[in-house]
């Protein structure tokens, strides 16, 4: 691991805001490391309110699209909710059709098969709506590559309203509105909104027509915390606000759905990192092994025993992708061993029987091995489907489009990506691919970083410190939850190692005249050796609060540990 201690920002801006706030300089220097150097945005931070959510109206064609919506309620037209079977996309269409439903009874939902239709907007999916008679689609965390399908749409007299939040292309497709932030003509406050997010503004603004207040739409946003959560997006400005709130549903009046999928977790309060690891993957395994239908079913359920059920089928399907994940990593590691393709710059592996709806996480898998750009292919229909993911800092995004000759198409983010290519292609897409990164990758990016908030003492770390800490959340991209660096530590002589296969190491640490404090390090059971005879070393940690039988303690959370 790669320690790296951020830049001590201004001593000045530190020392004003600590004397503004109060607060102690180690914690006026966090958030300073965040951006935030005033007052008022100290206030925005620590105090996140539903009025400083945007107006949805200065989102480009957000007018264009609720007049579009009013008017084909008024004249009884039938709409059609479209999304993408992740679950930013499964809780944009469960948002938006449950809250046109509310008032409006011709409202129907479509997810494409992951595995006939692919990701985005669909050709079949169209042909669905013509069959039923529908006018109007709403596309949600997709369709803003969409030209043809869109155009295609037209021929068939149904028009689009698109809400997405992915990178557009020069062109944009010809839909009635084009809602999303990071079009270049869009001049909306803040453009990291997940599709969820985007589908959020758009009944934000429908609601504002119809005289309602933003306490109208708090019950929508557990969904909308739960895609921010699982999108990964930056947890800032509206993000924060929303994100804050929907965790306060979640733990206090969750929609039957997640109520069901969260009956069995022992925490009186749920985090945003209990969002990502026990409510989102459940919701993205049922596109993963059977259908994003089964997604919405269960978050627009308001019958608490048939969202049970629900639950309990997402459950399975679960366990079944979590069988399945470990056996295609296996499989995947060991084809990489095979080949000897350790020297590359990008991981890139193909089978055509592996299974499409887990390769994404096997991508994530395969980097927590070999730390590269990372691309997982397997067959699809007549052509092969893959997920991308990268390393921190590099933008795989760009890479993929200067390879993108050899694809038939491709879109995503910077951190992770979908293509698609023809089977002919593999191999040139695959040197295009590695010579495009090993060109343009700075070497460090190829071991994994641990970014460093601060280096202090252990004297430093008491109850006041932990209650603000606290305050940083919800944490996620641009506010991670702070880790500290603390040399000359010693282990007390408790040190051992736990877990089935001993791969996590417990130690009871002191410095100097410190108190002692425990330490717990996951994965971290192959540095036993190095912290005995009372030797020097240095940690790497977050700070936890430990509950056991009814005690809560203070406990630091290693991230690495080596000699000092």
């Amino acid at each position: 691991m790669r320690w790296t201690l951020k830049p001590k920002p201004s001593s000045e801006k530190v020392k004003a805001l600590a004397s503004q706030l109060k607060i102690e300089e180690l914690v006026a220097t966090l958030l300073v490391q965040r951006g935030i150097e005033t007052f008022e945005q100290a206030r925005q931070f620590f105090r996140p309110s539903l009025d400083d959510l945007h107006n949805p109206y200065l989102m480009k064609d957000m007018d264009k699209a609720v007049s579009r919506i009013e008017s084909a309620i008024a004249k009884g037209e039938n709409i059609l909710v479209f999304g993408d079977y992740d679950v930013d996309g499964t809780t944009a269409v469960s948002l938006v059709s449950s809250y046109l439903k509310s008032y409006y009874p011709n409202v129907a939902t479509y997810i494409p098969d992951r595995y006939d239709e692919g990701y985005g907007i669909s050709y079949k999916g169209i042909d669905f709506a013509d069959d039923n008679g529908v006018s109007l689609i709403i596309a949600l965390d997709c369709g803003i590559k969409s030209i043809e399908h869109i155009a295609y749409a037209n021929e068939r007299n149904i028009d689009f309203i698109i809400c997405d939040h992915h990178r557009p292309g020069d062109t944009l497709p010809n839909a009635v509105a084009v809602l999303d932030p990071k079009r270049e003509d869009c001049s909306y406050p803040y453009d990291e909104l997940c599709g969820c997010g985007v589908g959020f503004k758009l009944i934000q603004a429908l609601g504002k027509n119809r005289n309602q207040t933003i306490d109208d739409l708090l019950i929508y946003l557990d969904l909308v915390a739960t895609a921010i959560a699982a999108d990964i997006v930056p947890m800032t400005g509206e993000n924060r606000v929303l994100a804050k709130f929907g965790l306060e549903v979640i733990n206090t009046n969750p929609r039957p759905g997640i109520k069901a999928l969260i009956q069995n977790v022992k925490k009186k309060v749920l985090t945003i990192t209990d969002v990502v690891f026990i409510i989102a993957p459940r919701i993205n395994a049922a596109g993963r092994i059977k259908h994003g239908n089964a997604a919405v079913s269960l978050l627009t359920e308001y019958d608490l025993d048939q969202a049970g059920q629900f639950a309990a089928e997402i459950e399975q399907h679960n366990t079944d992708r979590k069988d399945l994940d470990k056996q295609i990593t296996i499989e995947a590691l060991d084809q990489i061993e095979i080949n000897e393709e350790t020297d590359r710059f990008t991981t890139v592996v193909y089978d055509e029987n592996w299974h499409k709806g887990v390769i994404g996480i096997v991508a994530s898998r395969l980097i927590e091995t070999y730390y590269r750009p990372t691309i997982v292919f397997t067959k699809s229909g007549d052509k092969l489907a893959a997920s991308a993911r990268s390393v921190k800092d590099f933008d795989i995004y760009n890479a993929l489009e200067a390879s993108s000759k050899h694809l038939e198409q491709f879109g995503g983010h910077m951190y992770a990506a979908g293509m698609t290519l023809k089977e002919e292609n593999y191999q040139n897409f695959k040197n295009a691919f590695e010579k495009v990164v090993s060109e343009t990758i700075h070497p460090d990016l190829l071991t994994p970083e641990i970014a460093i908030d601060a280096e202090i003492n252990l004297t430093d770390i008491d109850d006041r410190l932990v209650r603000l800490l606290n305050q940083f959340e919800p944490f996620g991209p641009q506010n991670m939850t702070p880790t500290f660096m603390t040399k000359n530590i010693i282990d007390t002589g408790y040190a051992k190692t736990l877990g089935q296969n001993r791969e996590h190491l417990k130690l009871f640490v002191k410095q100097s005249n410190s108190n002692g404090i425990g330490a717990i390090g996951f994965g971290l059971g192959d540095k036993l050796e190095i912290t005995k005879n009372h030797q020097p070393i240095a940690i790497c940690y977050c700070i936890d609060e430990n509950e056991f039988n009814g005690t809560v303690s203070l406990q630091l959370r290693l991230k690495d540990i080596k000699p000092d």
